[in-house]
């Protein structure tokens, strides 16, 4: 099995693309404002949009994208106006992320794990 796409609501899909778009995401399919997909840059995972009458409710959606070098990427990414919650901090499961809102309170985690994604020293074997 293997991880295709995921699709989070919005509110205005329209906004929500110009900001994706500012992320880096690559605009691939938007045939009409209720539906827009991405390709990320690396690997061959999708990611989409979809147009929503109410955002749901509690924590929400959390998506974490991986990134190289977090510092640099958040940095890039505050020069383009994007504001974070947080700051790149290294965590007690060995990933470092900074953590963002989009524009429909969906959480953003920018992060690098490497290794450690998938195989960290607590892995079962």
């Amino acid at each position: 099995m293997n991880l295709n796409q995921v699709t989070i609501p919005s509110l205005d899909v329209t906004k929500a693309i110009q900001f994706y778009e500012e992320l880096g995401l690559k605009l691939i399919v938007h045939t009409h404002d209720a539906y827009a997909r991405f390709e990320c840059l690396e690997g061959e995972s999708t990611f989409s949009i979809h147009q929503v009458a109410q955002l749901p409710q509690g924590s929400g959606v959390i998506i974490y994208f991986e990134v190289e070098n977090v510092t640099k990427t958040v940095s890039a990414l505050k020069e383009k106006g994007i504001a974070f919650e947080t700051e790149p901090t290294q965590q007690p499961w060995l990933w470092t992320e900074a953590k963002l809102k989009d524009l429909d309170k969906n959480t953003i985690i920018i992060y690098h794990a490497g290794i450690n994604r998938k195989n960290p020293p607590w892995r079962k074997k």
